[in-house]
């Protein structure tokens, strides 16, 4: 198939059940800035340096969530936001709403700047740009039970105002 091609493949398939994405490894233009970021105010561990060219960091001791590399990039220009094509965003789950409030508490406390935050009924979320502009979701998961749904069951996704104030009520 021409990977230019829109046109359906002919055979129907389904990604399996379990099926999930695994980490996200991401250019950056200068690694100490961003392991300040990942590692100091987000809380990554990092579980193996290249040097000082790449970086491999994670949660709870898995081997990588997030994998950071100057290979290509060093003292380049920023990720662009728009005009050209690229990742929109990677997205960091937290297991609990606790904890997504916890990150955001830090978060304003560096004054680091968040560019928006949202209430999408399946999920709360805030939306910040990493130093090297790398879009970047912290978000919590409400309870599949809670998600919201048509009269048919069919599942109703908005983009409401996130209650932050009721949110950082949960990190005091």
């Amino acid at each position: 198939m021409n990977p230019t091609s829109t046109a359906p493949t002919p055979m129907p398939y389904t990604a399996p059940v379990g099926t999930s994405i695994g980490h996200v490894h991401l250019q950056v233009t200068d690694l100490p800035r961003a392991l300040a970021f990942y590692r100091d105010l987000l809380g990554f561990e990092v579980t193996l340096l290249y040097g000082g060219q790449a970086a491999f960091l994670s949660a709870g001791g898995y081997h990588h969530h997030i994998g950071l590399n100057t290979w290509h990039s060093r003292g380049g220009r920023p990720a662009q936001r728009e005009g050209a094509a690229g990742l929109y965003h990677a997205a960091i789950l937290y297991k609990e709403r606790a904890e997504l409030a916890a990150i955001i508490k830090r978060l304003l406390q560096a004054g680091y700047p968040l560019r928006g935050a949202s209430d999408h009924g399946v999920s709360e979320a805030i939306y910040l740009d990493d130093p090297d502009g790398n879009g970047l979701e912290l978000y919590w998961d409400r309870p599949r039970a809670e998600w919201p749904t048509d009269t048919q069951g069919q599942l109703t996704m908005y983009t409401h105002p996130l209650d932050m104030q009721g949110l950082l009520r949960l990190a005091e």
